[in-house]
């Protein structure tokens, strides 16, 4: 950091915390439904298909956009970008707020995921922005546990808020939630450094192809394909997983609790350890392989209890391996074209989440165990853990190549 950067340096942590709480937003949005499945289908008599699509539109979108956002928060910068996704989920929260047809739901749930890529790509410069390279990982990891947070509050407000005050005035609470994040968001997060003007005149397809050519960052990019899929396909079918082995609704729910908790301490904690031993690559390697040991016995094992601290343990160590990825990639790309280097991971990461999701019921069609998703992800990890260990190089203060 220059001098300028360490007089503001306290101030760091208030940008950082700014963005927590809009990252923490977009998930809040997105997953407000999930443990509402069959209120939202009695209530607008839909399909269980029709809601799945609904659900599955985060991630349909941000494959769409996460390039553009990542080119243009290198071009406009990440404060820009950010508050320009953030005011379009806000605004598309509160068009929810109209929910007498399910089609306003759909336009107003498109929407804010129109506005997620643009909010959640800008953490990998953001950080690189207002840390030193020593706090970078900590940094991202903090940024990243916004999100687990941000799943916890939508999955955890939605049921207590419908019962208690209905299903409208939940859409308008989280409308307020929204805006009030959004606007701290205008009011703390500033930008330390400036894009200089040879990057803004970057064309985007230059910046990509550019970023390509680097072996490394496709290794990371395949490595979030295969790893963000598995997640989010485990994510999304828990249920069909683990509802064989005995669990309940209510059990099953509090599995993916104890994930997100023990996502949200490892978040922090691993890659603050990564930055103090100055490593990417072993801490990265360890989250792949834990995840690898406990997916089986996570989806087997009838014992709730053990099933308890099975979600835990995964959650505390392979959802540190996103804050890992994210460094990476600002680290081997450089400053000025992280944030497209970022758009790509996140593109990558959330294409293999679509593939994981369509493809396991099709794999297990017909089955009450579904044991063929279990080793497809179990052989998905594997080919992760070998990339890690294998071709990926670490990139920690190593000195950038031009990409």
């Amino acid at each position: 950091m220059n001098a300028e950067n360490k007089e503001k340096k306290p101030f760091r942590w208030a940008v950082l915390m700014a963005f927590f709480g809009v990252a923490a937003m977009t998930q809040m949005l997105w997953l407000n439904f999930a443990p509402l499945e069959s209120f939202v289908e009695s209530k607008y008599a839909i399909s269980k298909d029709s809601f799945g699509f609904l659900m599955l539109s985060f991630p349909l979108v941000y494959v769409l956009l996460s390039m553009h956002s990542g080119t243009l928060i290198d071009k406009k910068g990440y404060r820009y970008v950010i508050i320009l996704g953030s005011i379009i989920s806000a605004l598309f929260a509160c068009l929810r707020c109209f929910d007498h047809s399910f089609t306003m739901l759909e336009i107003g749930q498109y929407g804010i995921a129109v506005g997620q890529p643009y909010v959640i790509n800008g953490i990998s410069k953001l950080v690189a922005d207002w840390f030193d390279r020593e706090e970078t990982a900590m940094a991202t990891g903090i940024g990243t546990a916004g999100l687990l947070i941000g799943m916890a509050l939508g999955m955890g407000l939605s049921p207590a808020l419908n019962d208690s005050m209905g299903f409208h005035n939940m859409l308008v609470v989280f409308a307020g939630l929204s805006v009030a994040f959004t606007l701290i968001f205008v009011w703390l997060g500033r930008e330390n450094n400036k894009i200089t003007q040879e990057s803004a005149a970057t064309s985007a397809m230059s910046e990509i192809k550019s970023l390509i050519k680097s072996r490394n960052l496709n290794i990371l990019f395949i490595i979030s394909f295969l790893a963000i899929g598995v997640f989010n396909g485990l994510m999304s079918w828990t249920e069909p997983l683990l509802k064989p082995n005995g669990l309940n609704e209510e059990q099953i729910g509090l599995v993916g609790a104890f994930l997100i908790l023990g996502g949200i301490v490892g978040s922090v904690l691993i890659p603050t350890i990564s930055d103090k031993v100055k490593a990417r690559k072993p801490f990265l390697a360890v989250c792949c392989l834990i995840a690898l040991a406990i997916i089986y016995p996570l989806c087997t094992i009838k014992s709730i209890n053990m099933v308890y601290v099975m979600g835990c343990l995964l959650g505390f160590f392979f959802l540190p391996g996103y804050a890992l990825m994210l460094s990476m990639c600002e680290e081997t790309a450089g400053f000025q074209k992280a944030g497209a280097a970022t758009g790509i991971l996140m593109l990558m990461g959330n294409a293999g989440g679509v593939v994981l999701i369509i493809l396991m019921p099709v794999v297990d069609a017909g089955h009450t165990f579904w044991t063929n998703s279990i080793y497809m992800m179990l052989a998905l990890m594997a080919v992760t853990l070998a990339l890690v260990i294998g071709p990926l190089k670490d990139t920690f203060l190593k000195e950038k190549a031009t990409v």
